[in-house]
């Protein structure tokens, strides 16, 4: 199937989106790369589980869309550098519940504050009134699209 000549998807808004998702996501990994040497997958775990509490790394997969792989990686690396704990899961234990340490909960206190300066700084260079009305579009896109699905 030929692609339409008037097509371009440097204006298709899924496109945008996500390359301002990639660009804010990579400008912030700057903090928890430089200070934890820590991936992207990495701090999105250690802040599920700082946000949301022990769980499964099933559970993490499907609140963060992030492959059962990538998850399980950074779940082993996080364990190594002692800042996530594995135990059996009481109700199968085929399935393993994970937690911070002491230590994960003080890189995430740390972590969390150096994403609220940089969430206030990106909030503060579009403007208030925009960074309110990009919260609501946003919101209402998840919202519409069911962003419970799979992802690729």
């Amino acid at each position: 199937m030929a692609v339409p000549a008037d097509f371009d998807l440097e204006s298709f808004l899924p496109y945008l989106l996500n390359q301002a998702a990639e660009a804010t996501s990579k400008s912030f990994q700057a903090s928890y790369k430089a200070t934890y040497g820590m991936t992207r997958t990495q701090w999105r775990v250690l802040a599920n589980l700082g946000k949301f509490g022990s769980m499964t790394a099933r559970d993490i997969c499907a609140i963060s869309h992030i492959e059962k792989t990538k998850v399980s990686r950074a779940v082993s690396a996080l364990e190594e550098d002692l800042l996530l704990s594995r135990a059996i899961s009481p109700q199968d234990r085929r399935a393993e519940i994970l937690s911070l340490t002491d230590r994960g909960r003080e890189v995430f206190a740390d972590l969390g504050q150096k994403a609220i300066e940089y969430d206030l700084a990106l909030r503060a260079q579009i403007g208030p009134e925009i960074a309110a009305q990009l919260d609501e579009l946003l919101r209402s896109i998840i919202a519409e699209s069911g962003a419970d699905g799979d992802r690729d």
